[in-house]
């Protein structure tokens, strides 16, 4: 498989580049090499692609180009840098990107265009529910039904009207850090219409201290309040859930077991 979208690129820009494959969950991202030019090619990237490189929040979009066979296929520049650490993560320029996406309207027109609706917290407990249906005896430990109730109880209290382009996955692995400083958020495909407090509580429950949550969002440039709170911490259990939900479909123990521990440790914080 690997070879025959290799021969797409070849096709596109020539048999004398190099191209590997950059790994990721759909496959269909790669390098491309000759001499000192350097890419990152996608297959089927979103046309969000093309505004997050004009606001300046993933690298410079080169070109985009269709196959006959209706493929889309993109380049952008291949910058030499680094993913964050998890120390990273508490950093003004982390909150100030996360800030300026959230506050984009460029971006959110652009999702708005792409008829993204925005997501609903009552419609994420639906989809668990659901999902629960078919996760076998998932549904039936303790710590999720715990988890469930707590979503369900808390539902009315994390009702938020100012829904934003939120990224889903602020994993320090999807930062990327120039060796000019430059700060980027990479890896796009999971973006919604929500709440921010998706991404602030993932961000501020994974990787800060809870003492300096409220430096933490001065930097962002807000306050922390009780109502942030309770918001951050649904998600953030519903999230965990999710993962737990996807970990045993692909039939990772360890990995579900962590995220298991995870939610116990969640729901035992007042």
């Amino acid at each position: 498989m690997l070879n025959l979208k290799v021969n797409w690129f070849e096709y596109i820009l020539g048999d004398e580049w190099i191209i590997t494959s950059a790994g990721g969950a759909t496959g269909d991202a790669y390098f491309a090499q000759y001499n000192d030019k350097k890419l990152f090619l996608k297959r089927n990237s979103s046309p969000f692609l093309a505004v997050l490189s004009a606001e300046g929040i993933v690298p410079k979009l080169m070109w985009t180009k269709r196959l006959e066979n209706g493929d889309v296929i993109t380049a952008q520049h291949w910058l030499k840098g680094r993913e964050l650490k998890p120390s990273d993560m508490f950093d003004y320029n982390v909150a100030h990107l996360l800030r300026k996406i959230h506050q984009s309207n460029e971006l959110l027109d652009m999702l708005k265009r792409l008829e993204k609706k925005p997501l609903l917290p009552e419609e994420i407990l639906v989809d668990i529910k659901s999902q629960l249906v078919y996760a076998g005896e998932l549904g039936n430990l303790s710590v999720i039904e715990n988890a469930l109730d707590v979503l369900e109880r808390e539902l009315p209290n994390v009702q938020y009207d100012h829904k934003v382009v939120c990224h889903c996955d602020v994993n320090h692995n999807n930062w990327l850090i120039t060796e000019k400083e430059q700060l980027f958020l990479i890896d796009w495909d999971g973006a919604i219409i929500a709440d921010p407090a998706i991404d602030i509580g993932m961000l501020l429950h994974w990787y800060i201290n809870e003492k300096d949550w409220a430096t933490w969002l001065q930097m962002y440039g807000l306050e922390l309040s009780d109502h942030l709170q309770i918001r951050m911490k649904w998600y953030v259990i519903s999230q965990t859930i999710q993962s737990v939900i996807w970990y045993k479909s692909k039939n990772h123990n360890k990995e579900v077991e962590h995220w298991l521990n995870y939610l116990q440790d969640l729901l035992g914080k007042p």
